[in-house]
């Protein structure tokens, strides 16, 4: 699979995101998710898979922890394109036996506490909503974090066996306004009070001007772990 991940690095890196993806719908057809958290590079992918087609699969997490603003975000992208965002919930049977042994707020304990808290949250719904997918299509940008400098536009997941796709790998920040702003896209409202990247509400605080743009995930954190584990090797 790397060598088909490779080929298709080679094949599409110079085109632009919307013919990435037009590439991926058309070749795949109903076998490609894209699974958006509601933020500014998801709110952008929205809007331009659904130019393409209205079949693809969306889908996003509810962790059970979110902000409000997530949610009436969900609704209004809903009410905005015509369509349906599937969404997937953690075992209720697991998250109640974490809470149980780690407590309500274990992630503020230990690296190993939060982890488990985004696997029991984030990966396991994960996997149930990619089952039988063949591509993943994600938000990530190369200039979010150090963890992703060198993150490919087309990359082979191991662990959850999907080629991955990253179609706006080497946009900026101010890419992603301009075009949402440019084509009237509906957004997070957190975004206008300091929070470029939004999560799980117990995890996520506003930035200062200046701040690294992830600098308010899991802020008490080390930058080199802030990853949930949807986007590295969850070991």
């Amino acid at each position: 699979m790397q060598s088909v991940v490779s080929e298709l690095n080679k094949k599409l890196h110079e085109m632009p995101p919307h013919e990435v993806l037009k590439y991926f719908i058309n070749e795949y057809n109903n076998t490609v998710a894209f699974g958006s958290s509601m933020g500014a590079e998801d709110q952008v992918l929205t809007h331009i898979i659904t130019s393409i087609s209205k079949n693809v699969k969306i889908f996003t997490l509810d962790t059970g922890r979110l902000f409000p603003s997530t949610y009436k975000t969900i609704d209004d992208t809903n009410k905005k394109y015509g369509i349906s965002i599937k969404v997937y919930f953690p075992d209720n049977k697991q998250v109640e036996k974490m809470v149980d042994e780690k407590g309500i707020n274990l992630f503020y304990d230990s690296i190993e506490n939060r982890k488990l808290c985004c696997h029991v949250r984030k990966i396991e719904p994960l996997k149930r909503a990619l089952k039988g997918m063949q591509v993943w299509l994600t938000g990530l940008r190369k200039d979010q974090s150090i963890t992703r400098f060198y993150t490919n536009l087309v990359e082979w997941d191991e662990d959850l066996s999907i080629i991955k796709v990253n179609p706006l790998l080497n946009w900026t920040e101010k890419n992603v306004w301009t075009f949402i702003r440019e084509n009237n896209i509906p957004y997070n409202g957190l975004h206008d009070k300091g929070f470029p990247s939004i999560g799980c509400q117990p995890c996520t605080r506003a930035i200062n001007p200046g701040d690294d743009i992830r600098a308010g995930r899991w802020w008490w954190e080390a930058p080199e772990n802030k990853e949930c584990g949807l986007h590295q090797a969850d070991k």
